[in-house]
């Protein structure tokens, strides 16, 4: 079984993952990046959307009050609950999820953070993005990472539905972008 030790937002990470998770071996470069973007609000509630072994959402719950993590794979779920453990974790909730349907209806975040999947399509994508608006609170960042093929139609939909958007980096293949929810 593979494992990853690294440095992630000045925090020392460990995770151990398997094959047929994403990048197994080590933390993509798109999650790296993505990552040192993100500017975390004191006290916040986020969401790892899509979490696979935990790389995000681990490392933002070193400084978050909550983190919830989903995925809709059943092996990724087991082994971000096992990394949360790894890493010396309370905060952190992780359940099955395919997107948003088993995310509480109650709950808001401050902060919503995915490494897209490549594979999932723009109808789930779209629906991902519309689910993420209507979860956030209103001031509260979605933050993407996604292939670079894919930048245009979330620049796109973010623009329709968030009426905002940010490309924060660009490079080898990826992007990383946000938007912002101004309003209820």
């Amino acid at each position: 079984m593979p494992s990853i030790d690294a440095r992630l937002q000045g925090h020392k990470m460990s995770f151990n993952t398997t094959w047929g998770l994403f990048s197994p071996k080590k933390i993509d470069e798109g999650t790296q990046q993505l990552l040192k973007q993100i500017t975390l609000p004191h006290d916040a509630l986020v969401l790892d959307l899509g979490c696979g072994y935990g790389a995000i959402g681990l490392t933002l719950a070193k400084e978050a009050k909550i983190v919830h993590m989903v995925d809709k794979d059943f092996v990724a779920v087991d082994f971000s609950q096992r990394n949360a453990t790894l890493n010396n974790l309370d905060n952190v909730k992780v359940y099955l999820s395919n997107g948003f349907s088993h995310v509480p209806d109650d709950v808001r975040f401050d902060l919503i953070a995915s490494n897209i999947p490549a594979k999932v399509g723009k109808e789930m994508l779209r629906k991902m993005l519309e689910d993420s608006l209507s979860y956030l609170n209103t001031g509260g960042k979605l933050y993407i990472v996604s292939i670079a093929g894919l930048k245009e139609y979330i620049k796109k939909e973010l623009k329709m539905l968030f009426g905002n958007y940010k490309k924060l980096k660009s490079a080898k293949g990826y992007s990383c972008i946000y938007s912002v929810k101004q309003h209820d």
